[in-house]
């Protein structure tokens, strides 16, 4: 019997992904070390809807000094933190002497604006690489996971904060309640903690299985937010539909003495009521789709390699490891994978084995088609790449079925 993680009911699994590797586990080429495998699977909870996986991975696995993803990647992103910065300048760190905290600051794409703006603030990140690009723009880090301990601590050295902020961190982080005990000691009674993650009901919506991968624990919704904000003594005040990654929401948590709910907040929940998602019919839905996506991904590639087109993926993203393994894509499929980020180029992709390269290689020369693994940045990569479809060049996609881009 599966329990929830939550509130201890009983968990349905609907979907299983089979083997996979850790998502951000890029291997030298002669790394003949083994390879950690784990059983990705996820269920909702039939009392409080927390859609969660099966397995929990260890954290220190995945959260490391080594840890390749940097926010500030994206045009987009940062763009968008650069806006989220802004927005709490203007709205929530006006009074005296202010203090914003941020759960997983990365490479400190957010906080470098606040920090250019004077305001106290303090990023707490577990993986030291990301964690020393973030010092080098000026922001304070705190190199530790963030719990109930590393609240008090936080406290004690710097007071209370006005602003407790996390972008696709929370929903990595299964011990929720050490999460809760520490907002709660850390935060002003009339404080706000405000978190942004991927939201289950684009999931669905979209067929995005790919969300699924190792370091998203959990997959929220206003529903599932709400009722476990409120077994730990906060309430969910305000929520923001957002386009970024494929379709997220930023939840407002608060006290129930010290905000009262928007209007949002009630229209959310309606809509997900309306929806269903997460009923029987809904989850064996998406669980029927994500098969039928991998089966027609598969006879496309197979197809393309029988009449000699070349293939290549763009895009080693960590959630190109859920494809690649739960499909049983490999360089025979796939040649290579091309991707800007330097800590990842000359290793093989996690399980997949398929080479990453530069990005400048995706021209040297260009294939027939590219397998868009970066698909949630598909229009700023597109732009980026016109040259490709001049030269006769087409884009694949998976989300939401599998299509060929004209």
């Amino acid at each position: 019997m599966l329990t929830c993680r939550i509130c201890g009911a009983s968990v349905r699994e609907f979907v299983d992904f089979g083997r996979q590797p850790l998502s951000d586990a890029f291997r030298k080429p002669d790394d003949t070390s083994e390879e950690y495998f784990f059983r990705l699977a996820v269920g909702a909870c039939e009392s409080c809807a927390m859609v969660q996986l099966v397995e929990e991975v260890p954290r220190d696995r995945m959260f490391h000094a080594d840890y390749p993803y940097h926010s500030s990647g994206s045009a987009l992103m940062r763009e968008h933190f650069r806006r989220t910065a802004q927005e709490f300048l203007e709205t929530e760190l006006t009074g005296s002497d202010p203090f914003i905290v941020e759960i997983g600051c990365n490479d400190g794409v957010m906080l470098s604006a606040v920090h250019e703006a004077g305001v106290r603030h303090l990023g707490v990140e577990p993986s030291a690489g990301v964690g020393e690009v973030a010092r080098g723009r000026g922001v304070e880090v705190l190199t530790e996971f963030f719990e109930d301990s590393t609240a008090r601590a936080v406290r004690d050295e710097h007071g209370p904060a006005d602003v407790i902020f996390s972008a696709n961190t929370i929903c990595h982080i299964p011990y929720l309640e050490s999460i809760f005990l520490g907002v709660d000691a850390l935060l002003k009674p009339g404080g706000v903690f405000v978190f942004e993650d991927p939201y289950w009901g684009d999931i669905v919506e979209r067929r995005s299985f790919d969300q699924i991968y190792d370091e998203h624990f959990y997959f929220f919704t206003a529903t599932s937010v709400r009722a476990a904000a409120r077994s730990y003594g906060f309430d969910l005040v305000d929520v923001r539909r957002l386009g970024v990654h494929g379709g997220e929401v930023r939840y407002s948590i608060a006290r129930p003495e010290a905000r009262t709910p928007t209007a949002a907040v009630a229209e959310l929940l309606a809509e997900e009521e309306a929806r269903g998602l997460v009923t029987r019919e809904t989850l064996d839905g998406f669980a029927a789709g994500v098969a039928g996506i991998r089966d027609d991904l598969v006879a496309l590639l197979r197809d393309l390699k029988a009449q000699g087109r070349s293939v290549v993926a763009y895009g080693a993203t960590a959630k190109s490891a859920t494809v690649t393994n739960y499909c049983g894509i490999g360089p025979d499929l796939a040649a290579k994978i091309c991707d800007s980020t330097p800590a990842k180029q000359g290793r093989l992709a996690p399980g997949s084995r398929i080479p990453v390269v530069p990005s400048e290689e995706f021209a040297e020369p260009y294939p027939d088609h590219a397998l868009l693994f970066a698909w949630n940045h598909a229009e700023e990569i597109i732009a980026k790449e016109p040259a490709f479809r001049d030269n006769g060049g087409r884009w694949i996609l998976y989300v939401p079925e599998v299509h060929v881009v004209e």
